[in-house]
């Protein structure tokens, strides 16, 4: 069995408080639902701790799928989401892999998340693996490792690219664009030919997803790097 952290945004809202975030459910429930299957031990950990908002749109046919729909009807999952851990709470020694879910809430507290850094740095100098999918790449952006090097810097990544930004109709409420900011952190950024398709990257013990669609087979991809 190992244990699992999964990372997920304490932001309910854009800049504008009427454009309401937050998680986006899939991201968690595939990678729960598939990890749990594996038998490994999961738990949550938020910027601030606490309660975790949802992303509305995620909340609707046809993004709604079975996955999620079994989380919202579980009391016992749902009530995970209303008091995650903060950070500090947190031994990253008891944990194997951290896992940034994604929606557009992320962007405001992820990024400068001093206490996310430090988790995610300690996993990963200990051999864990670090995961993330569609926006969750955002709590990528600022860890650096204990040399000074951002982990990011010269690996292999993807996740929500500018363009599915645009389609999406959101460009403009963007706190930044992601896929630039990763760029000019050094990181080798990739995407799918076509948005909005499953890709997934994997760089040594870094595996990332581009998209909603990708968190299936992103985590998927965690699992079997958790084999060994």
């Amino acid at each position: 069995m190992k244990r699992i952290l999964h990372v997920v945004t304490n932001v309910a809202h854009y800049d504008d408080p009427t454009h309401p975030t937050g998680l986006w459910l899939s991201e968690l429930t595939y990678a729960w639902d598939i990890f749990a299957a594996e038998g490994h031990a999961q738990h949550l950990v938020s910027p601030e701790g606490g309660r975790v908002p949802l992303e509305p749109r995620a909340l609707k046919w046809p993004l709604l799928d079975a996955s999620a729909r079994g989380w919202l009807h579980d009391p016992a999952r749902m009530v995970l989401l209303e008091d995650t851990a903060a950070p500090d709470n947190i031994d990253p020694a008891e944990y194997d892999a951290i896992y940034f879910t994604g929606g557009h809430g992320v962007m405001w507290d992820f990024p400068d998340s001093a206490g996310l850094q430090r988790l995610t740095r300690e996993i990963w100098e200990r051999g864990g693996i670090v995961g993330a999918v569609c926006h969750g790449y955002c709590g990528l952006l600022n860890t650096r490792l204990s040399d000074g090097t951002l982990l990011v810097s010269g690996r292999r990544v993807t996740g929500f690219s500018w363009r599915e930004e645009i389609l999406a109709g959101v460009a403009k409420a963007m706190l930044f664009d992601a896929e630039a900011e990763m760029v000019r952190r050094g990181a080798l950024y990739r995407k799918a030919l076509l948005p909005f398709l499953p890709y997934v990257v994997t760089d040594g013990r870094l595996v990332t997803g581009q998209n909603p669609a990708s968190a299936r087979a992103t985590a998927k991809r965690i699992a079997r790097l958790l084999r060994g």
